[in-house]
């Protein structure tokens, strides 16, 4: 029997998620097909994780050559930064990544639309003018970046334009209290930008343990990051010399950009989901259940447009278990708990597990271990850093159930404890384990003494 349909699956977007299902399903045998209308790898390649990683190693230069005048380097004329250099060399980098994407794809088999796709039906894809039958339809649109609208808000530019900017400017003002705005903050800062971050919230970085939020708090603004809490902004005007803005505490800043980095939302608009019995929440990200599906049977969707955990080893690993759920034996899972993340702020943070304020909540008694001192690098380089360590402990098992960092290497320290959280490990096991000397990672296995 002649199958009807153009394609078993056709995929809509090829970010992480997207590009991993479609090769794993052409893997098996699957005629797939991939539709992207912007840069192959999505969010994460190629205006987020990946570039934005780069500025961050580009902004902490000034405090290393600072440090090395400690350990007996000079540096015989003050450093200076071509910002075009960096940006044209962060564009190249991410356009060779572009390419390897596209022979992954290419060497898959599946076929590759370039163009914006909707969906026409529940097994209906249309791309440049044409209409593809798909047996199975794939939602892999990711997330964009959200800006309220308020008297002047088109003068701002979300992070999205910040990789690409013409010059960089002397002042900024950077709106946000999540991440990115934590990190965009910190490259501003660290290029030898005049550097504001205004919340409009009480504290920074709400989602993680409080405690740390406020070390990062601490560690900014000791970096000379000017710090605005519960501020918001009511207008913004534009004159020859950049942009006036004023703000609800009665005082006004003049800044030559505004970045506003208040949250993604799921990209799901103008994607033809009307056409379907797909159900989105107020949103605007799309509801699935444990396997991926949607309320359209035929219709399946994963990675930040359904707004679970928005990191990319997450679509990943989703796209590997609903490969195996459709075209595998169906056992593969997902636990999205215990899921290691990091924060690339200056100072970084690390986090695996419960914060504190989680795990007050769910046991009943809990064991807290903190340490904060000062890194070795900085006993002759001279600088304010600190590094702040933290261990929370379910006292009834003595399983480590939150595990949390500020300072450097964090992200690299905190994935190895994501194993040990991931394997159950007491705080007897972090105790019998002989620590690596000298190194900011041993305090995790020394610390001996309750904090509260």
């Amino acid at each position: 029997m002649t199958d009807s349909f153009d394609y078993d699956l056709f995929v809509i977007g090829a970010g992480s998620g997207g590009v991993r299902a479609a090769r794993m399903a052409a893997s098996k045998g699957k005629r797939v097909a991939v539709a992207e209308e912007r840069f192959l790898g999505g969010t994460c390649v190629n205006v987020g994780c990946v570039p934005k990683k780069l500025f961050v190693y580009a902004s902490q230069f000034p405090e290393l050559l600072h440090a090395s005048a400690g350990f007996g380097w000079s540096i015989s004329s003050p450093p200076k930064l071509d910002w075009r250099t960096l940006r044209d060399n962060k564009t190249a980098e991410i356009e060779r990544l572009n390419g390897i994407y596209n022979r992954l794809i290419d060497n898959s088999g599946a076929d590759l639309f370039d163009g914006r796709a909707t969906i026409a039906g529940p097994h209906l894809v249309s791309v440049n003018n044409q209409t593809y039958s798909a047996r199975t339809i794939l939602v892999a649109t990711g997330g964009w970046p959200y800006i309220p609208e308020f008297p002047g808000s088109e003068h701002v530019v979300s992070s999205n334009e910040m990789f690409f900017l013409e010059d960089l400017p002397k002042t900024a003002i950077v709106v946000g209290g999540g991440y990115i705005a934590v990190e965009f903050a910190g490259i501003l800062n660290g290029l030898g930008v005049d550097t504001h971050l205004i919340y409009r919230g009480p504290a920074l970085l709400k989602s993680f343990d409080r405690e740390m939020g406020v070390k990062v708090t601490e560690g900014m603004t000791a970096k000379g990051v000017n710090i605005l809490l519960n501020t918001e902004i009511n207008e913004i005007t534009q004159h020859d010399n950049g942009l006036s803005v004023d703000l609800n505490t009665g005082s006004s800043l003049e800044a030559g950009l505004v970045l506003y980095a208040t949250g993604r939302r799921a990209n799901t608009q103008g994607l033809g989901l009307e056409t379907t019995n797909v159900v989105m929440h107020s949103n605007g990200a799309i509801q699935v259940d444990d396997n991926f599906a949607t309320a359209e049977p035929s219709i399946y969707a994963l990675g930040d447009v359904i707004d679970r955990v928005q990191l990319t080893p997450v679509a990943i690993q989703e796209a590997m278990v609903l490969v195996d759920h459709l075209y595998g034996n169906g056992l593969a899972k997902i636990d999205y708990s215990d899921i290691p993340t990091a924060v690339f702020c200056q100072p970084e943070l690390g986090a695996v597990g419960l914060c504190e304020e989680q795990a007050r909540a769910e046991y009943t008694e809990i064991d807290v271990y903190v340490s904060d001192f000062k890194p070795m690098l900085h006993s002759l380089g001279g600088g304010s850093d600190r590094i702040t360590m933290k261990l929370v402990v379910d006292r009834l098992s003595d399983r480590v159930v939150g595990c949390h960092m500020v300072g450097e290497h964090a992200a690299e320290i905190i994935q190895g404890m994501g194993i040990a959280l991931k394997a159950g490990a007491t705080k007897a096991h972090f105790d019998a384990t002989v620590g690596i000397h000298p190194s900011a990672a041993e305090e995790f296995v020394t610390m001996r003494e309750k904090t509260r």
